[in-house]
């Protein structure tokens, strides 16, 4: 999912690889209680170790340099309401991408991998 060939110009002279938009999409969703994981099992400690294709199962940006669009792959850990949760990953993720790069997040859109029990 991950669009690390695109680069977004955020400010005059400064521009972040589609790599790091989906970094910094991963880090902030696996933050929140009840996320498990990116899909492909990427945990917040494995998120900026992987590859771009690992990382590509779990996030993917598309917009322009005034909008951008979020689609993530989640797994999530057993118990949890999914609605809240996912509302809970939205209001992070685009704080933080909005925060950290100035962008406007249109969109995040979430799809539930999985769920993961305490067994597993």
């Amino acid at each position: 999912m991950a669009e690390d060939s695109m680069v977004f110009m955020v400010n005059e002279g400064v521009s972040v690889a589609g790599e790091v938009m989906s970094i910094i999409a991963g880090l902030s969703a696996t933050e929140i209680d009840g996320v498990d994981s990116l899909a492909g099992n990427l945990t917040n400690d494995m998120i900026t170790k992987s590859s771009p294709s690992k990382l590509a199962k779990g996030v993917r940006i598309i917009g322009d340099d005034n909008n951008i669009k979020i689609k993530m792959a989640l797994n999530l850990s057993y118990g949890y309401e999914i609605p809240k949760l996912c509302e809970q990953v939205q209001e992070k993720v685009k704080s933080t991408i909005e925060s950290m790069t100035g962008m406007n997040v249109g969109s995040i859109d979430i799809k539930i991998a999985s769920v993961v029990s305490d067994t597993e």
